[in-house]
């Protein structure tokens, strides 16, 4: 009796498939979805006396009901959403203003200036935040200097010292640092357009700046949709630089104070502050819940919308 070889090569492959994607799974697994859920299941307990306690939704009643957890995560959400509303507001136009110009093919040394623009970005926050520190400085940095060869030196201040100047300069080194990911994406973007479109376009009469917002623009939403939603995971992931610049405390005053150095001094405690693994845990959640809201919404009311400017 024959055997049928279709189904059994078929068989065959997906075996394949599940054996070269099985390290992945299993090392993702690993280091992802498992804290994630032991992180979910901390939330949900207290420990008293040494011992373990299931509390259920507790935790997230002293956060937002107790007046000194709630001051500090209500600061630390505000100064998160402002961090963001920052490097949307300048990060992502100069990207796409920048992967504008670069993309003209008449401009010259072009590699040059997206490898000079690109480069911070695989820079470490540890090198990026003690640099800007000292540029900073009103004692040694050459920030006052560099404005005083302008004749500007009276509008330099120590704004990493002023409550309410400290997380808008610390976004804005942030800005500097990262601008050239949307660059290239969007860059990347305008290159993928057929040239029948800008040449149609132009037969048309439409060339510079009313090529760019009739024809192209509309043309890379979606990817300026995608760099957006990036940018609010990554915002609200934020920790390295307040860190490194500011410290654990994050001041002045905790005026640079985000949802992961709160985390972080909740979970692991932080000179004479004790840590809270169950607190330190409702913390993450509730930055999980933050992100997960803020992607869902992207992907169900925005990216639908942005789908009828695909190809």
């Amino acid at each position: 009796m024959a055997v049928d070889a279709e189904p059994v090569q078929r068989r065959a492959r997906r075996w394949h498939i599940a054996v070269f994607l099985a390290p992945a799974v299993l090392v993702y697994t690993a280091i992802m979805i498992i804290p994630l859920f032991s992180t979910l299941f901390q939330s949900l307990f207290n420990t008293v006396g040494g011992q373990r306690t299931f509390v259920g939704l507790a935790n997230f009643m002293v956060l937002f009901g107790d007046p000194r957890w709630a001051a500090s995560f209500w600061n630390a959400l505000w100064n998160n959403t402002w961090f963001f509303i920052i490097h949307m507001l300048v990060q992502n136009p100069i990207g796409v203003v920048l992967a504008a110009i670069l993309s003209n093919p008449s401009l010259r040394l072009r590699g040059f200036y997206r490898t000079a623009i690109f480069i911070p970005t695989i820079l470490s926050f540890v090198i990026v935040g003690f640099v800007w520190k000292l540029i900073l400085s009103p004692l040694w940095g050459i920030a006052p200097n560099m404005l005083d060869a302008i004749g500007l030196r009276s509008l330099f201040a120590p704004w990493l010292g002023q409550e309410g100047a400290a997380l808008t300069t610390l976004a804005l080194v942030s800005v500097w640092q990262f601008v050239g990911i949307p660059m290239m994406l969007i860059y990347a973007a305008l290159l993928s357009i057929p040239d029948e479109v800008i040449e149609a376009a132009e037969m048309d009469g439409l060339t510079g700046f009313s090529q760019f917002f009739k024809i192209q623009l509309p043309l890379i939403l979606p990817t300026i949709g995608i760099i957006s939603i990036l940018t609010f995971v990554g915002n609200f992931n934020a920790f390295d630089l307040i860190y490194v610049s500011q410290g654990a405390q994050a001041g002045p005053n905790f005026s640079t104070d985000l949802l992961g150095t709160l985390l972080y001094r909740t979970f692991f405690g932080f000179q004479l502050q004790q840590g809270d693994i169950n607190m330190g845990s409702t913390i993450a959640t509730m930055m999980f819940l933050i992100i997960l809201v803020g992607v869902s919404i992207y992907l169900f009311a925005i990216q639908t919308r942005l789908r009828r400017y695909q190809f």
